[in-house]
């Protein structure tokens, strides 16, 4: 057999290997999250991420979705081989094998500009109403439940909510994944009648990327995993699907 011969002969076999060992891996992603996760058409930010990282090597992911608080459950009651988050619960005793982070979720305080609102310690939420994500409470205690005991805390799931009450003044301060609400900016800017006014940023915690990572049932498939999230970020590929969704100013 010739040397080509060989090495074509070696190179089909290898692909042969790896499909053998391709997988369909269902996971659970929370419903209604966007631009992460849009259920009806299987797509978003996390989505694709996933998705493609795990192509990498060949695995097929099958997306099923949950309420936010069930990702974890479903994950532990077997109905799924990994979960797009443990939801800050140690889920190694569950037999869960951590991946690297997949995406950011970067939660910070946003004011109108105009307000010129220096937030920095949680008495400077005094006497400001806050709206925020469900179960923000829950998270940060420390900064917000002075608020809500006070009744100027209120959590709403409908995002572009936030957005607008803000805008108009119905609320002093959102608490918001800076890229959600963005989205959400970019979304209702579509309807050329609505002109955000400008926004400050307040970071309050230090962002952990490791906060938030997604979980594997096997750890063969988590090693895929990563070192196709690997390749994605080397090739640009990571950043180009955050600007397909995030672009648009």
């Amino acid at each position: 057999m010739s040397r080509a011969a060989q090495l074509t002969l070696a190179a089909a076999l290898a692909l042969l290997a790896q499909a053998a060992l391709a997988a369909e891996v269902t996971m659970a992603f929370g419903e209604k999250i966007p631009p992460f996760c849009f259920p009806e058409t299987d797509s978003g930010i996390e989505l694709e991420v996933m998705r493609e990282a795990l192509a990498y090597r060949g695995h097929v992911l099958k997306p099923r979705y949950y309420s936010f608080a069930r990702v974890p459950v479903a994950f532990k009651a077997g109905e799924v081989e990994a979960a797009m988050t443990d939801l800050g619960e140690d889920m190694s005793a569950w037999g869960a094998y951590y991946g690297n982070p997949a995406v950011f979720y970067d939660n910070v305080f946003i004011t109108l500009k105009e307000r010129k609102l220096n937030i920095t310690r949680p008495e400077d939420l005094h006497g400001l109403t806050v709206i925020s994500f469900v179960g923000a409470a829950k998270r940060y205690p420390a900064w917000l439940d002075a608020v809500r005991k006070e009744g100027r805390y209120y959590e709403q799931n409908d995002q572009a909510l936030q957005v607008l009450t803000l805008d108009r003044g119905r609320y002093d301060v959102v608490l918001s994944d800076r890229n959600i609400f963005k989205y959400f900016t970019l979304q209702l800017k579509l309807n050329k009648s609505f002109k955000p006014k400008p926004i400050t940023e307040h970071a309050f915690v230090k962002l952990n990327p490791m906060d938030y990572r997604p979980v594997f049932r096997d750890p063969a498939i988590r090693d895929d995993f990563n070192a196709g999230l690997r390749h994605l970020k080397e090739n640009g590929r990571f950043q180009a699907i955050y600007q397909k969704y995030l672009a648009g100013e």
